[in-house]
């Protein structure tokens, strides 16, 4: 017992590392709602992006202002409303809105000033009016044109943190008011970042608030890790036709609706340069850098290749199998295999790999050319509720019809409720080939499952 716990702190410290090594001066882009400013984890949330930073990624914050603006309009008297996500007022409400914005941007400096981190401001975004839209005067609303690349990678690489206030100004000088969203959406994609990151007070996506396909995986506790651009692409299609379902609860609605824009916001990035996005609950501490540092971190991701799949084994994958493995051996799940075994038979492995490290395996042995059998399956528990199990079987048993057998089979001690819930069913011992019922022992007594193809 003791050895699993010194091997899973061991495991978890090797994940940090992996995930060290590969960010090390990677550009990530954190949108900070500005809600979050007057909470009582703000403080550890700077501590945690100035620890990030000082672990050598290159950091820029997008700080909403949308509650700050809220209250300095409601204080002037000034009324506004919000259309297709832009806020429309009068002309004589943007210096209050300028203030608003560059009051968020001072908050952030100044808290980062305290873990003796160096933030720039700066009036990077060129902008232009929205003008008039379906007969909708947008006024003092702006879209982004173009942002100084080259000014903010400089403040970057001298070791400084640029913060975007959501202000941007015409050629002429003028300044419009810009959604702090899109802006480090369309920062994220400039800089071709390797992660945007949105803070969000209570921005959870689990199956307890979302309608969650079934094809999507979620952990044990219902929270969605990951989605790739096609499943985050039909998890707001579901949602929004959900949606309709709940007139009469709109303030819960209103938040769905904002998660899920964020979730089409994140999509937009990922088809536009941004290798990953994440949408972060800024209630949980330390879930910054949980999600940087670890495969399924504390938030949900959209990606669109290069972080999660199935692929051969490979020699090298050995002692990472080895390791995957022992626990279940050491349970009796599994049958012992030494490295030369798995040398020997490398070429019948496929394994997991979620940003380099091998998190599942399973193997298909042939026999008599008509029929297989899927071995070694082998999941992490902390993935084991996500779909990875299936999703290696499935891949086996595709394989397998490519090889034109006609059924396969498993042995198990202890998982046949599983392996028959993706449709395979019991059989006899004697149905095995003579190759493998030579292997077969009394003492063990495995039972066998199989499916027709």
């Amino acid at each position: 017992m003791q050895n699993q716990v010194v091997f899973s702190k061991a495991e978890s410290v090797r994940d940090v590392l992996r995930y060290l090594k590969r960010f090390k001066n990677a550009s990530i882009v954190i949108y900070i709602d500005d809600r979050i400013i007057n909470s009582s984890l703000f403080t550890s949330h700077i501590r945690d992006i100035s620890m990030i930073h000082e672990a050598g990624l290159k950091v820029i914050i997008v700080p909403g202002a949308r509650t700050r603006i809220d209250e300095v309009l409601i204080q002037a008297g000034i009324s506004w409303k919000i259309i297709d996500g832009c806020r429309i007022t009068k002309e004589e409400a943007m210096p209050l809105i300028k203030m608003a914005a560059f009051d968020s941007c001072n908050q952030i400096m100044t808290s980062l000033a305290g873990e003796k981190k160096t933030a720039v401001i700066g009036n990077w975004v060129r902008a232009r009016s929205r003008g008039v839209l379906d007969g909708v005067d947008f006024a003092t609303s702006g879209e982004i044109e173009k942002i100084q690349i080259e000014s903010i990678q400089k403040i970057m690489e001298n070791g400084f943190i640029p913060i975007f206030p959501c202000i941007g100004w015409s050629t002429a000088g003028k300044p419009y008011n810009i959604s702090s969203v899109s802006l480090a959406s369309y920062v994220a994609q400039q800089i071709k970042a390797d992660k945007l990151l949105f803070l969000v007070p209570d921005a959870k996506i689990s199956c307890n608030q979302f309608n969650v396909p079934s094809c999507i995986g979620f952990s044990e506790e219902g929270k969605v890790p990951a989605l790739s651009i096609e499943e985050a692409k039909l998890f707001v299609k579901s949602n929004l036709a959900e949606s309709l379902a709940y007139d009469n609860q709109m303030l819960e609605e209103e938040k769905k609706a904002r998660i899920l824009d964020l979730v089409k916001v994140g999509i937009n990035a990922c088809s536009n340069g941004v290798s990953r996005i994440h949408i972060l609950d800024s209630y949980l501490d330390g879930t910054i850098p949980c999600e940087i540092f670890s495969d399924f971190g504390s938030g949900t991701m959209i990606y669109e290749s290069n972080y999660g799949g199935i692929r051969n084994m490979a020699t090298d994958d050995i002692p990472a199998i080895m390791n995957l493995i022992r626990p279940f051996v050491e349970e009796g799940i599994l049958l012992p295999r030494t490295e030369q075994n798995l040398a020997a038979n490398y070429g019948d492995y496929v394994v997991y790999e979620l940003d380099g490290g091998i998190r599942a395996c399973a193997a298909l042995h042939l026999y008599d050319k008509v029929q297989g059998e899927i071995a070694a399956v082998a999941v992490e528990p902390a993935y084991s509720h996500i779909g990875v199990g299936i999703k290696l079987v499935k891949y086996l048993l595709d394989r397998a019809k490519m090889f034109n057998l006609n059924s396969v089979f498993i042995m198990t001690t202890q998982a046949g409720d599983w392996f028959e819930s993706i449709g395979f069913v019991p059989d006899k011992i004697d149905s095995l080939p003579q190759e493998r019922l030579a292997k077969w022992t009394s003492s063990r007594n495995s039972k066998v499952y199989r499916i027709q193809l």
